[in-house]
């Protein structure tokens, strides 16, 4: 398995042991997101998403080590998990009134462990919420290292396609679960849109990119499915 490096584009993804359903209602999509926010935005630039009923793909960008920040050990035993894993510059003035911390006591959280508490904590969520047992996913995650500009711009187009390709709708635009309508909208995002945008050099262009007849064949054997 790749390793992940500060600075490297990745393309994570996972789906449920033996292709089972990891999404039954829009409450889990809901949840999903928001964990992904939770624990993978403090580490990396998220660029693309697409949760399927079995399984998900996200495209990111681990941030350096310089922009990440440091994780607050007072909530490390805090159900409330925007606390829990909440990020301070040491030059943000929140951390400033954290009196009862000092600078040495403080650790940044590392990308490794950071996606493996995300699908750790979805799975325990669903669990209990639809009252099974047992492994929900059939590993931690995986990903591979995206070492190009034209192969990530084909992943992004592949993930808001794969709604096409499994036949729950004709186009990318129909489908509610994948970052295609967030990445072409106007109102507030969590994703690097200008900069998943400037690949495709205009938003018209990013539209007429998505095509879905596009069989992704030059990159298909670099997923699972």
């Amino acid at each position: 398995m790749e390793k992940i490096t500060y600075g490297k584009y990745y393309h994570i993804y996972n789906r449920g042991t033996n292709k089972q359903n990891i999404f039954v209602d829009n409450a889990d999509y809901k949840k999903f997101f928001n964990l992904m926010s939770v624990y993978i935005e403090p580490v990396a630039d998220i660029y693309a998403y697409a949760a399927m009923k079995n399984h998900f793909h996200i495209a990111v960008r681990i941030k350096d080590e310089d922009e990440i920040g440091y994780l607050n050990p007072k909530y490390a035993k805090s159900e409330d998990l925007n606390k829990k894993w909440k990020t301070y510059e040491l030059s943000d003035k929140t951390f400033e009134r954290l009196q009862d911390l000092e600078a040495s006591t403080l650790k940044k959280p590392k990308s490794v462990k950071m996606l493996q508490h995300f699908c750790s904590a979805y799975a325990k969520y669903f669990n209990t919420k639809h009252k099974r047992t047992g492994a929900l996913l059939e590993h931690p995650y995986k990903r591979i290292l995206v070492d190009n500009e034209q192969y990530l711009k084909r992943i992004i187009l592949y993930l808001h396609n794969n709604p096409v390709k499994h036949g729950f709708c004709e186009h990318p635009i129909e489908y509610s679960w994948t970052s295609y309508l967030s990445l072409i909208s106007i109102k507030p995002t969590k994703l690097v849109r200008k900069k998943v945008l400037g690949y495709f050099n205009s938003q018209a262009e990013f539209k007429t990119n998505h095509k879905p007849e596009d069989n992704f064949e030059d990159i298909k054997s670099l997923f699972l499915e």
